[in-house]
């Protein structure tokens, strides 16, 4: 069977909403929702294997430590795993004084029973009842029609009711979910849930949680806010009521409904961190809270070490964050385009502390959820210069000029089209050492040059240089004169070297700061007809000038260009 080439003959859209004096579309969310983590329950029961209780009790301390004030820990009519994880967390005294647990129930009394009896002793508790409420589960299913449908919730309502006030040491909070609310007619759904509220005789003193679920994803997020306002304006009681939304992802925007519907009236949002749970998963409450963040509204969660949350959540469920994955993949903060690598450099390097977040291709900053910069900017054929000189820059303190960024992104280009693979900081750092010889001229040149003043003006240089860079192979004593160091160098090797030596430009810059502080020069010279640069590092700054220099040399030695051999020595 293939896909249809007339769809609409099998699938219908979804109902839109009669509501042309919509208020969400103008409205900004200023303030977070509150959040409930269903991590423990909703997004246990999608999991391959289950957790078991050690990474049960490792999820719910990553989730009280994040700042989640409530979190549904399981289904404890379910399954006994789940009953005794409950016990567990109020014997032991595990659930901290300011959060509350969450369980859950479908509307039926024996496990309504149950689930109240894993919660005796329990300091506070909210208990989610919930049924279905859409056709096709009203006449295939359950064989009800709305009237038994409303019975059956009531029913187990007033059954909540009643338990909870056999104890009374506990404080309780009653949460209603007409399941599968996407796929229900409006009317429907506002009768079951007012009939419910009754019940309940929800008030500002006493609220409830009424939970509209898009239990599966069925319209574009824009008629799910409709629906959601629709409800808002139309329940009873509506001032006793928290009004909750528990989205999933079917159609791939779990997160646009999750914050339009906030828009549309929602004041509280469940979901999974990372978004696991069923099918193509619940709503993930890292990407709205972050959302949010970026937006300039503190989510109340804390996500200052997302990776360490990521591998909680990765041992806990035993599944893999995907790299993409928004604000906590491995590869977020990556950017191999060398266009973006430029930009990215650029803007790191005018930013100053304090000012306001506006990078090209960063969202947020990395390090407020406790990435670093060293993962901004990697490597591959895609690159370009502004990478490079960045990863670099921040990695070994190197401050390329221009047209040295342009020349050695030449070599990193050559590397790449031949290995086709990423290349880390590391590996650049290989390669710039080799193509600029800096541990040869290192060993060339072992200690530092003798500068004298002339007395003219000039200064006289002697320098003692090994390696094989000049001369036959044994270390000679080059010696020159000229305005400064550089320059007395430059004519010592044209006139040992037989080839003219020109300096064309030059740049140095510190290293580090302190005793440990090193200098960092840069020469660009033409070695008889060939433009080329070369690099020193050194803690005195008048070796790394000369070491960049002999480091040009050297390159121009290699290619041929300057006479290696020559044996002239002053």
């Amino acid at each position: 069977m293939s896909m249809l080439k007339n769809p609409a003959a099998k699938y219908r859209p979804a109902p839109q909403v009669d509501l042309p004096d919509r208020c969400w579309p103008s409205r900004v969310i200023t303030a977070a929702p509150r959040w409930l983590s269903t991590d423990l329950r909703d997004g246990n029961q999608a999991l391959i294997e289950p957790m078991d209780v050690a990474r049960k009790l490792r999820m719910f301390e990553a989730l009280v430590a994040i700042g989640f004030k409530e979190i549904e820990v399981g289904f404890p009519s379910a399954s006994q795993a789940d009953f005794d994880f409950v016990r567990c967390l109020i014997e032991e005294d595990r659930i901290p004084d300011d959060v509350t647990i969450q369980v859950l129930t479908p509307a039926r009394s024996h496990l309504i029973e149950r689930t109240f009896e894993s919660l005796q002793g329990a300091r506070a508790a909210i208990v989610h009842l919930y049924n279905a409420t859409a056709p096709v589960m009203r006449q295939i299913v359950l064989g009800l029609d709305v009237d038994g449908i409303v019975e059956l919730a009531t029913t187990h309502a007033a059954m909540l009711r009643d338990l909870a006030a056999r104890q009374p040491a506990t404080r309780w909070t009653f949460q209603y979910s007409p399941e599968m609310f996407s796929n229900t007619e409006l009317e429907v759904s506002r009768r079951v849930v007012d009939a419910v509220s009754a019940v309940w005789e929800a008030s500002p003193a006493r609220p409830c949680i009424v939970n509209l679920p898009s239990t599966v994803e069925n319209c574009t997020p824009n008629v799910f806010a409709d629906m959601v306002e629709w409800m808002d304006r139309h329940l009873a009681r509506r001032d006793g009521i928290v009004l909750c939304v528990h989205p999933h992802n079917d159609r791939g925007t779990g997160t646009a409904s999750a914050e339009l519907a906030i828009l549309a009236g929602a004041d509280r949002v469940e979901g999974c961190l990372f978004g696991n749970g069923e099918r193509t998963g619940n709503l993930d409450l890292v990407n709205v809270a972050l959302n949010l963040y970026t937006q300039g509204v503190a989510p109340g969660l804390d996500f200052s070490d997302i990776d360490a949350i990521r591998r909680t959540v990765e041992f806990c469920n035993q599944i893999p964050v995907h790299p993409r994955h928004p604000y906590v993949g491995e590869l977020v903060y990556t950017s191999f385009s060398g266009s973006h690598q430029d930009a990215i450099k650029k803007a790191f390097a005018a930013r100053r502390d304090g000012e306001v977040w506006d990078m090209p291709y960063l969202p947020i900053d990395p390090k407020d959820l406790g990435r670093s910069y060293e993962a901004v900017i990697r490597v591959n054929s895609q690159s370009g210069k502004g990478g490079i000189s960045y990863l670099l820059e921040t990695e070994y303190g190197l401050e390329l000029p221009r047209r040295l960024q342009i020349e050695f992104s030449q070599q990193v280009q050559a590397v790449m089209d031949v290995q086709g693979k990423e290349l880390a900081a590391a590996d650049l750092w290989r390669l710039f050492d080799e193509v600029y010889g800096l541990a040869a001229v290192d060993v060339a040149m072992p200690q530092p040059a003798q500068v004298d003043d002339a007395g003219d003006g000039s200064v006289r240089l002697r320098a003692r240089i090994g390696g094989g860079l000049v001369g036959n192979g044994e270390p000679r004593w080059l010696a020159g004169a000229g305005n400064g160091p550089v320059d007395a160098f430059v004519q010592a090797l044209t006139e040992s070297g037989g080839r003219s030596v020109e300096v064309l430009d030059y740049h140095e810059h510190s290293i580090g700061s302190g005793a440990q502080a090193r200098a960092a020069a840069y020469v660009e010279l033409r070695v008889g007809t060939r433009v080329l640069f070369g690099v020193g590092i050194d803690a005195n700054i008048v070796s790394a000038s000369i070491k960049a220099v002999l480091s040009g040399w050297q390159r121009a030695v290699n290619e041929g260009v300057a006479d290696a051999a020559a044996t002239s020595t002053a």
